[in-house]
C-alpha cells in the first residue's frame, strides 16, 4: 500500500468513527461518558448485591423505581419518605419482586425538613444493619411558577427541603463513612442545577446550591478514597414531581399532569445506577434535545442562553395554558427501559 493510499484509509476510518459518535450522540439518553460506563465500565448486578442503600423520597417516582431496581439485584434496603403506608407499600413489592427477607428491608419514616430527626434517623439504620454503603438523597420538590408571582414562603421551602434538609442527612452519614472510609453519596440533582429553566427558578436555585456543595464536598474528601460523591442530573422524567411541584403559593399545586413526552422512570433509575457502581462524579440522564442542551451550556454558554430565551417563550405559554411546559413541542418518547 502506498503513502496515499494508507492515508486515504485513515481518513475514511475516521470519518466513520465520527458518524458512528454522531448517531450515538443524536440517539443518547446519557452523557457519553455514562453511556461508556453502562456499556465497558462495572455493572450493578455484580457491584450492588449485599450492599446497604439508604433511598429518600423513595415512596413515589425515581426513589420508587430505585427501591425495585436495587431490591431485584439483592440489596439491603432502607427506604424513607414521609408517607409510611406508601413506603409500605413499596417494601411489599420489592419482596415480591426479589428473593430479599422481610428483614432486608427497613422501612423507615423520614421528614427531611425535620433536621433535629436526621441524626436518631442515621442511628436506626446503622443498628439494623450496622453499616450504611450508599446513600441516595432523592427527596426533593420542584416548582412551576413565574418568579414575579410567586411567594417568598415557597422559596425558603423549597431550599429546606432540596438543599438543607439533604445536607444534613449527608452529614451524619458521612461521618459513619469517614470512620469506615468506605461508602458513595448519590444525590438525585437535576439539570436545573447547572441550566437556569424558566418557571423553576427556586427549584433551580436549591438544585445549583447542591451542585457546588457537593462539588466543594468532594474535594475536602481527598484523603479518603474510598468515599465517592456523586451528582446524577436527570432531565425531564415520569414522576411525581411535577405533580407534587411548588406553584405561587405553598398550598397550590400544578393543573396539569401529563408526562408522556418524558423519560421512563425505569430508564432513569438504570442509569442512576450505572452512575454510582462506576464512580462518576457528574452524569447528565436525559432523552434529545436536553443532551445538546447540556453539552451547549458546558461549552458554548452564551449560545445556549439565547437558545434558551427563545425556548421560554414557548414553555410560558403552555405553562399560562395549563400543559405541561414542554409537552407541545416534544413528541411522545419511546424509550428503553434497562
Amino acid at each position: 500500500m502506498d503513502v496515499a493510499s494508507f492515508f486515504l484509509l485513515l481518513g475514511g476510518c475516521g470519518l466513520l468513527y465520527l458518524i458512528v459518535q454522531l448517531i450515538r450522540f443524536v440517539k443518547a439518553d446519557g452523557d457519553l461518558t455514562l453511556l461508556w460506563a453502562e456499556s465497558f465500565g462495572k455493572k450493578p448486578e455484580c457491584q450492588l448485591p449485599g450492599k446497604v442503600v439508604w433511598v429518600t423520597g423513595a415512596s413515589s417516582g425515581i426513589g420508587e423505581e430505585l427501591a425495585y431496581q436495587l431490591a431485584s439485584l439483592g440489596a439491603l434496603l432502607v427506604l424513607s419518605a414521609r408517607r409510611e403506608n406508601e413506603l409500605q407499600r413499596v417494601k411489599k413489592k420489592c419482596l415480591e419482586n426479589s428473593n430479599l427477607q422481610e428483614n432486608d428491608i427497613l422501612i423507615l419514616p423520614l421528614d427531611v425538613c425535620d433536621l433535629e430527626s436526621h441524626e436518631g434517623a442515621t442511628k436506626r439504620v446503622l443498628q439494623h444493619f450496622g453499616r450504611i454503603n450508599i446513600l441516595v438523597n432523592n427527596s426533593g420538590r420542584s416548582q412551576r411558577s413565574l418568579f414575579m408571582d410567586t411567594d417568598l414562603d415557597v422559596y425558603k421551602a423549597l431550599m429546606e427541603l432540596n438543599f438543607f434538609g439533604t445536607i444534613s442527612l449527608t452529614k451524619y452519614v458521612l461521618h459513619h463513612m469517614i470512620e469506615k472510609n468506605q461508602g458513595k453519596i448519590v444525590t438525585v440533582n437535576s439539570m436545573a442545577g447547572f441550566i437556569g429553566p424558566c418557571l423553576a427558578s427556586g427549584y433551580s436555585a436549591s438544585k445549583h446550591a447542591l451542585q457546588g456543595f457537593f462539588n466543594s464536598v468532594r474535594t475536602e474528601l481527598v484523603d479518603y478514597p474510598g468515599i465517592s460523591i456523586i451528582n446524577v442530573c436527570p432531565g425531564p422524567v415520569q414522576s411525581q414531581i411535577v405533580h407534587n411541584a411548588f406553584t405561587e403559593n405553598i398550598t397550590k399545586k400544578p393543573e396539569y399532569t401529563d408526562q408522556s413526552h418524558k423519560m421512563s422512570t425505569s430508564r432513569c433509575a438504570r442509569l442512576i445506577l450505572v452512575s454510582l457502581v462506576n464512580d462518576l462524579n457528574e452524569t447528565w440522564i436525559a432523552e434529545q434535545p436536553y443532551q445538546t442542551f447540556c453539552y451547549m451550556f458546558q461549552y458554548a454558554p452564551s449560545w445556549a442562553m439565547w437558545l434558551a430565551n427563545k425556548v421560554a417563550k414557548r414553555r410560558i405559554q403552555n405553562f399560562k395554558s395549563g400543559m405541561d411546559a414542554d409537552s407541545s413541542y416534544l413528541p411522545k418518547q419511546k424509550t428503553k427501559t434497562s
